[in-house]
């Protein structure tokens, strides 16, 4: 008689006999204790991610009983990538890496793999949907990475996949792109939402009971956001983000990360040996002039993480082309430069309805801190009164609708930091030696123009 899907057996762990009833002893193998409870359900999915028509029936346990893992992190060798990841790779875990064609996730990712292999020695799979084997071995070449330990499998089928996974067990596994494997429970076109989360599904269950890390690439769209069903980021444990200036700067931060944090940004040079960490990224995005500085610019010390970024702030205002004024700015929020200037022309009387409005931030860096707003407010009244700041003096301090500067974390750092790098004057709400103490934004005006 057939069985039914979703009726209960008992499995023997020790040979794999299966009876509709539990029993004491296996018949087949003598065995004692040995039969486990089970579901039939042709549609279930094994702890080793392929699909069976067998999947053992899970219960519930104590919390206190769990014991937690230990020296569960592998480390990348690159510090800026294991800085993001919130101190190393995390066994068990599934990272997606998403950013624009041509950025450079598939040289990072090689370089990941070339580091791990010089440290330790391990089984690593770099599963490319997307390349020839010649052209990552010519990219390696071309790189100088030692390619020792590395297992190339160039494929676009899951099965195909898994089976390699199977038989290497690798300890660090890439997949480049996610989007290109496909399989044929889902369909034959590669990229579809239901190829998606078959195929991630696939492999994060394949990871999730073995001490291996996965690092899945993703296309991104038009927008810059990660192509594909927004489930897929919830599959994940980890989803970071890979952008890049005008320049050859990139930067890798987390969107989210179930084992770190995601304030921690790690910045790259884009060179002909790859992607090189940046050693001292604090002056970064400080514009270095011989002349003296123009106005509208102002600087400010920025919290990323663990480390402050002196960042320079540019900000212009032209009389508007329309009847209504506009807001031109990509790295800060242009709603947040809209309440700026509507409490500076409320408190200052300074108007700004007329104008249109360009904010910029030096180096490309996206910037949404707090910290920032006495920053904005100061550029902005410096470009609508053509007013220089003083090049040795930075600003930081949230702006209140009320124009008061309230205090920020960590100010002493951001004081100490600007120091550093040769600011005699911290414009800001906090009282030091080294500092001008401002709490609203008129003393913020007398303080940076004295005015």
């Amino acid at each position: 008689m057939a069985k039914k899907s979703g009726s209960i057996m008992f499995k023997c762990s020790n040979c794999g006999y299966t009876q509709p009833r539990w029993l004491g002893r296996c018949p087949d193998c003598g065995e004692w204790n040995s039969l486990e409870e089970i579901i039939i359900d042709k549609n279930a999915v094994s702890p080793a991610g392929k699909g069976s028509e067998q999947a053992i029936k899970q219960k519930p346990v104590n919390l206190n009983t769990i014991k937690a893992q230990g020296n569960s992190r592998i480390s990348t060798g690159i510090e800026e990538f294991d800085r993001v990841l919130g101190g190393g790779a995390t066994k068990c875990s599934a990272v997606l890496l998403g950013g624009d064609p041509g950025i450079g996730k598939s040289t990072l990712l090689l370089q990941t793999l070339s580091s791990i292999s010089n440290q330790t020695p391990s089984t690593l799979l770099y599963i490319s949907g997307e390349e020839s084997a010649a052209q990552i071995k010519e990219r390696a070449d071309r790189l100088g990475l030692k390619t020792d330990g590395i297992q190339i499998l160039c494929t676009n089928r899951l099965e195909d996949s898994l089976d390699a996974m199977d038989a290497l067990k690798p300890s660090f596994i890439i997949i480049d792109s996610i989007q290109t494997i496909y399989s044929a429970e889902a369909g034959i076109i590669p990229g579809t939402v239901n190829q998606l989360k078959y195929c991630a599904n696939e492999f994060i269950s394949w990871v999730k009971e073995r001490d291996s890390v996965l690092i899945m690439t993703a296309h991104v769209t038009k927008e810059g956001s990660i192509a594909g069903p927004k489930s897929l980021e919830h599959m994940v444990d980890t989803v970071i983000s890979f952008e890049r200036n005008a320049d050859d700067i990139r930067f890798l931060h987390a969107q989210k990360n179930r084992f770190g944090s995601v304030d921690e940004i790690g910045i790259f040079s884009m060179t002909e040996k790859g992607l090189i960490p940046v050693q001292d990224p604090s002056s970064l995005f400080l514009t270095k002039r011989n002349a003296l500085q123009p106005a509208g610019v102002v600087c400010t010390p920025v919290f990323e993480g663990s480390r402050v970024f002196l960042v320079e702030i540019q900000a212009l205002t032209v009389p508007a082309k329309a009847s209504i004024s506009r807001i031109y700015s990509e790295k800060i929020d242009s709603g947040r430069v809209a309440r700026i200037s509507a409490v500076i022309e409320k408190r200052c009387g300074l108007v700004f309805s007329d104008q249109d409005l360009y904010v910029n931030v030096a180096g490309g860096i996206k910037l949404s801190e707090s910290s920032i707003d006495a920053a904005i407010a100061a550029a902005l009244y410096s470009a609508r009164t053509d007013l220089p700041i003083n090049s040795k003096m930075c600003v930081f301090g949230e702006l209140s609708l009320a124009g008061e500067i309230r205090p920020v974390t960590k100010a002493k750092q951001r004081i100490k930091a600007a120091e550093t790098l040769g600011f005699t004057n911290s414009i800001c709400p906090e009282k030091d030696t080294s500092s001008i103490q401002v709490l609203d934004i008129k003393s913020l005006i007398k303080s940076v123009f004295n005015k």
